[in-house]
Protein backbone atom coordinates (compact mmCIF):
# COMPACT_ATOMS: atom_id res chain seq x y z
CA UNK A 1 0.00 0.00 0.00
CA UNK A 2 0.98 3.89 -0.28
CA UNK A 3 2.91 4.77 2.57
CA UNK A 4 1.60 8.19 2.35
CA UNK A 5 -2.13 7.44 2.71
CA UNK A 6 -1.26 4.92 4.94
CA UNK A 7 -0.67 8.03 7.70
CA UNK A 8 -4.15 9.03 6.72
CA UNK A 9 -6.24 5.84 7.18
CA UNK A 10 -8.71 7.75 9.71
CA UNK A 11 -10.04 9.79 7.19
CA UNK A 12 -9.74 7.14 4.50
CA UNK A 13 -13.70 7.66 4.59
CA UNK A 14 -13.39 10.95 3.18
CA UNK A 15 -12.43 10.78 0.27
CA UNK A 16 -9.07 12.33 1.15
CA UNK A 17 -6.30 12.03 -2.25
CA UNK A 18 -2.82 10.62 -2.01
CA UNK A 19 -2.05 14.08 -3.50
CA UNK A 20 -4.07 15.74 -0.66
CA UNK A 21 -1.87 13.59 1.59
CA UNK A 22 0.63 14.52 -0.18
CA UNK A 23 0.32 18.25 0.58
CA UNK A 24 -0.48 17.80 4.33
CA UNK A 25 3.05 16.28 4.78
CA UNK A 26 4.12 19.41 2.77
CA UNK A 27 2.02 21.49 5.31
CA UNK A 28 3.76 19.36 8.07
CA UNK A 29 7.37 20.71 6.96
CA UNK A 30 6.30 24.25 6.89
CA UNK A 31 4.72 24.45 10.37
CA UNK A 32 7.94 22.92 12.13
CA UNK A 33 10.48 25.17 10.16
CA UNK A 34 8.22 28.04 11.05
CA UNK A 35 7.89 26.89 14.39
CA UNK A 36 11.85 27.55 15.38
CA UNK A 37 11.01 31.13 14.89
CA UNK A 38 7.64 32.24 15.47
CA UNK A 39 4.97 30.14 17.86
CA UNK A 40 2.60 29.55 15.86
CA UNK A 41 1.75 26.40 17.31
CA UNK A 42 2.73 24.61 21.32
CA UNK A 43 6.18 23.09 21.47
CA UNK A 44 4.62 20.43 23.27
CA UNK A 45 2.68 19.48 19.62
CA UNK A 46 5.84 20.19 17.29
CA UNK A 47 5.98 16.38 16.06
CA UNK A 48 5.63 14.93 13.04
CA UNK A 49 3.06 12.39 14.16
CA UNK A 50 1.47 14.93 17.05
CA UNK A 51 0.74 17.27 13.77
CA UNK A 52 -0.34 14.44 11.84
CA UNK A 53 -2.45 13.29 14.58
CA UNK A 54 -3.82 16.45 16.84
CA UNK A 55 -4.26 18.78 13.71
CA UNK A 56 -4.29 17.59 10.47
CA UNK A 57 -6.84 14.33 11.11
CA UNK A 58 -8.78 16.35 14.03
CA UNK A 59 -9.35 19.44 11.16
CA UNK A 60 -10.17 17.43 8.19
CA UNK A 61 -12.69 15.48 9.62
CA UNK A 62 -14.82 18.91 9.36
CA UNK A 63 -15.50 18.28 5.91
CA UNK A 64 -18.73 16.30 6.48
CA UNK A 65 -19.74 18.77 7.77
CA UNK A 66 -18.99 21.48 5.01
CA UNK A 67 -22.11 22.85 2.80
CA UNK A 68 -20.18 22.11 -0.52
CA UNK A 69 -22.87 23.81 -2.35
CA UNK A 70 -21.73 27.29 -1.10
CA UNK A 71 -19.54 29.66 -2.78
CA UNK A 72 -17.34 30.74 0.66
CA UNK A 73 -16.38 28.79 4.15
CA UNK A 74 -15.10 31.22 6.68
CA UNK A 75 -12.12 29.98 8.98
CA UNK A 76 -12.50 32.25 12.08
CA UNK A 77 -9.17 32.60 13.95
CA UNK A 78 -7.21 30.45 11.92
CA UNK A 79 -4.22 30.68 13.55
CA UNK A 80 -1.55 28.58 12.16
CA UNK A 81 -4.19 27.09 9.66
CA UNK A 82 -6.38 24.21 10.93
CA UNK A 83 -8.31 23.92 10.29
CA UNK A 84 -8.70 26.37 7.17
CA UNK A 85 -5.71 25.26 5.21
CA UNK A 86 -6.25 21.79 5.45
CA UNK A 87 -10.11 21.46 4.39
CA UNK A 88 -8.49 24.16 1.85
CA UNK A 89 -6.10 21.19 0.50
CA UNK A 90 -9.07 18.87 0.23
CA UNK A 91 -11.27 20.69 -1.46
CA UNK A 92 -8.64 21.69 -4.30
CA UNK A 93 -7.95 17.89 -4.72
CA UNK A 94 -11.45 17.63 -5.22
CA UNK A 95 -11.64 19.67 -7.75
CA UNK A 96 -14.63 21.77 -5.68
CA UNK A 97 -15.29 25.48 -6.56
CA UNK A 98 -16.15 26.56 -2.84
CA UNK A 99 -13.68 29.23 -1.62
CA UNK A 100 -11.81 29.30 1.58
CA UNK A 101 -11.31 32.50 3.95
CA UNK A 102 -9.40 32.66 6.61
CA UNK A 103 -9.28 35.34 9.13
CA UNK A 104 -6.36 35.71 11.29
CA UNK A 105 -5.57 39.26 12.91
CA UNK A 106 -2.20 38.45 13.89
CA UNK A 107 0.03 40.15 11.04
CA UNK A 108 2.89 37.22 11.59
CA UNK A 109 0.91 34.13 11.27
CA UNK A 110 -1.12 35.69 8.25
CA UNK A 111 2.58 36.51 6.46
CA UNK A 112 2.93 32.66 7.65
CA UNK A 113 -1.04 31.50 5.76
CA UNK A 114 -0.24 33.32 2.81
CA UNK A 115 3.62 31.99 2.00
CA UNK A 116 1.58 28.68 2.61
CA UNK A 117 -1.15 28.95 0.06
CA UNK A 118 1.25 30.14 -2.50
CA UNK A 119 3.62 27.23 -1.96
CA UNK A 120 0.62 24.81 -2.22
CA UNK A 121 -1.39 26.31 -5.09
CA UNK A 122 -4.45 26.68 -2.83
CA UNK A 123 -7.94 29.10 -3.61
CA UNK A 124 -7.83 30.51 -0.06
CA UNK A 125 -7.73 34.32 0.79
CA UNK A 126 -5.99 35.16 3.82
CA UNK A 127 -8.07 37.87 5.65
CA UNK A 128 -5.78 40.00 8.40
CA UNK A 129 -8.62 41.59 10.63
CA UNK A 130 -10.21 41.09 13.89
CA UNK A 131 -13.69 39.28 12.82
CA UNK A 132 -15.13 41.07 15.62
CA UNK A 133 -14.60 44.48 14.37
CA UNK A 134 -16.46 43.42 11.09
CA UNK A 135 -20.36 43.56 10.52
CA UNK A 136 -22.78 42.66 8.17
CA UNK A 137 -20.80 38.97 6.87
CA UNK A 138 -22.59 37.02 4.35
CA UNK A 139 -21.04 33.54 3.77
CA UNK A 140 -21.89 29.04 3.51
CA UNK A 141 -20.44 27.91 6.27
CA UNK A 142 -18.69 28.87 9.77
CA UNK A 143 -15.97 26.85 10.86
CA UNK A 144 -13.71 27.49 14.19
CA UNK A 145 -11.17 25.18 15.99
CA UNK A 146 -10.00 26.56 19.39
CA UNK A 147 -10.94 30.16 18.58
CA UNK A 148 -13.44 31.35 21.18
CA UNK A 149 -15.99 29.03 23.73
CA UNK A 150 -19.00 28.52 21.79
CA UNK A 151 -21.75 31.42 23.41
CA UNK A 152 -19.42 33.92 22.29
CA UNK A 153 -19.34 31.95 18.75
CA UNK A 154 -23.10 32.50 19.05
CA UNK A 155 -23.19 35.67 20.01
CA UNK A 156 -20.47 36.90 17.34
CA UNK A 157 -22.53 34.73 14.66
CA UNK A 158 -26.00 36.35 15.72
CA UNK A 159 -24.87 39.68 15.26
CA UNK A 160 -21.80 40.15 12.82
CA UNK A 161 -23.31 37.50 9.94
CA UNK A 162 -26.45 38.65 7.97
CA UNK A 163 -26.26 35.31 6.15
CA UNK A 164 -24.89 32.17 6.77
CA UNK A 165 -25.85 28.27 6.51
CA UNK A 166 -24.21 26.79 9.56
CA UNK A 167 -21.68 26.94 12.19
CA UNK A 168 -18.98 24.16 13.07
CA UNK A 169 -17.45 24.04 16.08
CA UNK A 170 -14.76 21.48 17.43
CA UNK A 171 -15.75 20.75 21.09
CA UNK A 172 -13.09 19.68 23.43
CA UNK A 173 -13.59 18.08 26.96
CA UNK A 174 -16.22 20.80 28.70
CA UNK A 175 -17.82 20.91 25.33
CA UNK A 176 -20.82 19.30 26.66
CA UNK A 177 -20.97 21.52 29.64
CA UNK A 178 -20.60 24.85 27.17
CA UNK A 179 -23.42 23.12 25.02
CA UNK A 180 -25.82 22.84 27.28
CA UNK A 181 -24.75 26.53 28.73
CA UNK A 182 -25.22 27.95 25.69
CA UNK A 183 -28.94 26.34 25.52
CA UNK A 184 -29.99 28.91 28.16
CA UNK A 185 -29.83 31.96 26.25
CA UNK A 186 -30.45 30.59 22.60
CA UNK A 187 -32.27 28.25 20.46
CA UNK A 188 -30.35 26.61 17.77
CA UNK A 189 -30.42 23.42 15.46
CA UNK A 190 -27.64 21.20 15.50
CA UNK A 191 -26.19 17.66 14.52
CA UNK A 192 -22.65 16.33 16.66
CA UNK A 193 -20.31 13.92 15.22
CA UNK A 194 -17.73 11.95 17.85
CA UNK A 195 -14.29 12.98 17.14
CA UNK A 196 -11.96 11.11 15.23
CA UNK A 197 -8.84 12.05 17.30
CA UNK A 198 -10.55 12.07 21.06
CA UNK A 199 -12.72 10.19 23.30
CA UNK A 200 -13.48 12.98 24.88
CA UNK A 201 -14.24 15.16 22.10
CA UNK A 202 -17.19 15.84 19.07
CA UNK A 203 -17.85 18.55 16.61
CA UNK A 204 -21.21 20.07 16.31
CA UNK A 205 -22.94 21.42 13.54
CA UNK A 206 -25.00 24.46 14.26
CA UNK A 207 -28.16 25.74 12.33
CA UNK A 208 -30.47 28.50 12.26
CA UNK A 209 -29.21 30.39 15.72
CA UNK A 210 -31.70 32.80 17.78
CA UNK A 211 -31.29 34.69 20.49
CA UNK A 212 -33.73 33.72 23.41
Amino acid sequence: MDKVIDKYLKINHLNVSREACLDFEKFIDYVLKKNEILNIIAKSTQKREIIRERHIIDSAQAIEFIDLNSNSVYDLGSGAGFPGIILGIMLKNRGNKVKMKLFEKSYHKSVFLREVVRKLNLDIEIIQKDIFEIAELNTGTIIARAFKPMPVMLKLVNEKFVEYKNLILFMGKKGREALEESKKNWIFEYEEKKSLTSEDSFLINIKNIKKI
